[in-house]
């Protein structure tokens, strides 16, 4: 595994900078793996879309209920302890081709945007909480940070 690529989903990256959820350690242990194997290890815009989303949104909806300025200073450190895997127009023709190609319905069409960008950035790996939204993708391996 040494060098590897992964992309790190949404829920690993919000446990990653909020110290006191529960799961925290979970994410702290897997990426301190991950880290000592060399893997490289990205994000997307999309993943800080869903993160902001996450942090910004009230307690009482499922959200972490930060204010923006509390938002920012967690998304800098995701920006600072990981690279970006960029939009463009190739992962945008891949996202299409899955959509259609696995039948994909409803929010899942977000887990197909993260997998084109793996296809098209060669990041064969995901760390995920959420490994069965994944299954239906070849190519691609979802590991639990566990």
């Amino acid at each position: 595994m040494t060098g590897d690529s992964w992309l790190l989903d949404t829920n690993v990256l919000l446990r990653w900078v909020q110290h006191e959820d529960p799961e925290a350690p979970i994410v702290e242990a897997a990426l301190d793996r991950l880290i000592l194997w060399g893997a490289n290890l990205y994000y997307t815009s999309q993943n800080l879309g869903e993160f902001w989303n996450a942090m910004t949104r009230p307690a009482n909806r499922n959200g972490y209920g930060l204010s923006p300025e509390e938002a920012e200073l967690r998304a800098r450190e995701v920006e600072a302890g990981v690279a970006l895997l960029p939009d463009n127009l190739a992962v945008h023709h891949e996202w299409r081709r899955l959509l259609v190609g696995y039948r994909v319905c409803g929010v899942q069409v977000h887990d197909a945007r993260l997998v084109a960008a793996m296809h098209v950035h060669g990041v064969k790996r995901i760390l995920t909480f959420n490994t069965r939204d994944f299954v239906r993708f070849d190519n691609i391996e979802a590991v639990h940070p566990a």
